[in-house]
């Protein structure tokens, strides 16, 4: 947004109650409410972009429409809402009524979400400074295919106990591609990995996996994907995802099933001039269509009611 040319101030809901929490303020969000009406008292925001800010208050939010009626409101939502996931879509329902725009990374229309409510996809953003690697250009790479998972945001290690039925899913893969060179996390106690870390990893790899939790939703994904797209790896995506809705078969590569997936791994893990020109055009594309900025203008364009289509838009 500051590439936008739009003046900037990050409100932390998160660092703010870390550090007000108080036996007559437990979570401290009484603090950080106060906090927020304060701030736009000073800043007098056009627009208040809201992303998983749970502790923030819908009175507070309905006390700043009345003393600053002509500030626009909108919230983002990046993980998954469908029906295994039911207290998401709650958290994001909850402040519905009240915003000007909302947007989640999921193709609304199969949300079954209330009519008439503003709300729009948005792919997840790759940015220039974060998706830095050009794996495509490389031959030689260490490992065939990369996959990473963990047991929650950032969490270091796994939790015991707790299974996550991809587990099922990639046992099976591996066992039927035994001459395939696998590199993965968050499976048969090998700890997440995070951070530069996670880069190392996949600098060495040929192609990632895409593979998420639960069923597959059109056009959801993790921001799994922009770090594996955008650092020019081949991306393998279950089709029913819809992604081939916004890439042609010469730019990724999905698969009907596992018997499908591991057909394509072979294939693509052994040859590597055609690996290496699809891993260039998807990369290529994403950052041309879903570039943070171009994502950022669509969520200023739709709260602010400014009539624009984008490419995402287009394929609907």
């Amino acid at each position: 947004m500051i590439r936008l040319g739009h003046s900037v101030l990050e409100f932390s809901d998160r660092d703010i109650v870390s550090n007000h929490r108080k036996l007559i303020d437990f979570n401290g969000s009484k603090y950080l409410n106060k906090k927020l009406l304060l701030v736009i008292g000073n800043y007098n925001p056009d627009l208040v972009i809201l992303g998983h800010a749970d502790l923030i208050d819908i009175k507070t939010l309905k006390l700043i429409k009345e003393y600053y009626p002509k500030i626009k409101f909108s919230q983002w939502f990046l993980d998954k809402m469908d029906s295994n996931w039911k207290p998401n879509k709650k958290r994001f329902l909850d402040k519905l009524d009240i915003m000007d725009a909302n947007f989640c990374t999921t193709d609304p229309s199969i949300l079954k979400f209330p009519k008439k409510k503003p709300i729009y996809y948005i792919p997840n953003p790759v940015d220039e400074s974060f998706e830095l690697l050009h794996n495509y250009k490389y031959k030689n790479l260490k490992n065939d295919i990369f996959f990473a998972m963990s047991h929650g945001v950032h969490r270091g290690i796994l939790k015991k106990g707790k299974f996550d039925k991809r587990e099922n899913f990639l046992k099976t893969l591996t066992n039927k591609l035994p001459n395939i060179k696998f590199d993965l996390y968050g499976i048969n106690n090998k700890q997440p990995i995070w951070a530069d870390n996670f880069i190392k990893s996949i600098s060495q790899s040929k192609i990632a996996l895409n593979l998420s939790q639960g069923h597959n939703a059109k056009y959801y994904s993790s921001d799994r994907i922009t770090q594996l797209i955008g650092n020019g790896l081949l991306v393998f995506i279950d089709e029913k995802t819809k992604f081939g809705d916004f890439f042609n078969k010469d730019e990724i590569v999905t698969y009907t099933d596992i018997n499908d997936l591991s057909k394509k791994i072979e294939k693509y893990s052994m040859d590597d001039p055609l690996r290496q020109k699809i891993a260039k055009k998807g990369r290529d594309k994403y950052f041309k269509f879903f570039n943070s900025t171009i994502v950022a203008e669509f969520i200023v364009n739709k709260s602010l009611n400014i009539n624009k289509k984008y490419f995402w838009e287009k394929k609907n």
